[in-house]
């Protein structure tokens, strides 16, 4: 069995048991993780594509350690302009090992319906804000933005908002 994942930027082909040099990752060495962004998993002759990804996967990795990578020169030159620049790098890396690949029925599926359901209580909470505001505001309109101005113009059906400042929408709302 093996799945290609996405892991620190980086798309991997991955096997269990397999050892990966990766980004570093910012998680202490010892440490095990997760990565539900499965783009395939191919069991013999069954494949399985996401779109993008495989909903209810997960690659399961324990960090090894973190090491940095060879040094890389990067040399530029202007032949004739005496032009020479001499720089190096070295890529901080961390070693992985692929501890279990799931196909589904991961833990991870389930707090991303929480996620959704929750913006949808926060919507609700925002839409019940804006009344409250339109209330409170009426005292104070010089502390609002703009753009709070103008929606609040737009509602009450005041034309001509995009020529009007800050003190024509204060004076024109009032």
């Amino acid at each position: 069995m093996y799945a290609i994942v996405e892991i620190a930027g980086h798309q991997f082909k991955v096997e269990k048991d397999q050892k990966v040099f990766v980004n570093r990752l910012a998680t202490e060495e010892g440490k095990k993780v997760d990565f539900d962004n499965v783009l395939l998993i191919g069991d013999g002759d069954n494949i399985t594509l996401g779109a993008p990804a495989i909903d209810g996967a997960l690659v399961g990795v324990k960090v090894l350690r973190h090491l940095k990578g060879d040094k890389v020169i990067v040399f530029k030159k202007k032949r004739r302009k005496g032009y020479r620049v001499k720089n190096g790098h070295r890529q901080s890396l961390s070693e992985i090992v692929i501890e279990s690949i799931v196909a589904s029925g991961a833990k991870k599926s389930s707090p991303g319906k929480a996620e959704k359901a929750a913006p949808k209580k926060e919507t609700k909470k925002a839409e019940a804000k804006p009344a409250a505001k339109v209330e409170e505001n009426t005292q104070d309109l010089s502390q609002m933005t703009v753009a709070e101005l103008k929606e609040m113009a737009k509602a009450k059906g005041i034309e001509g908002l995009s020529s009007m400042k800050k003190a024509d929408l204060i004076a024109a709302l009032s």
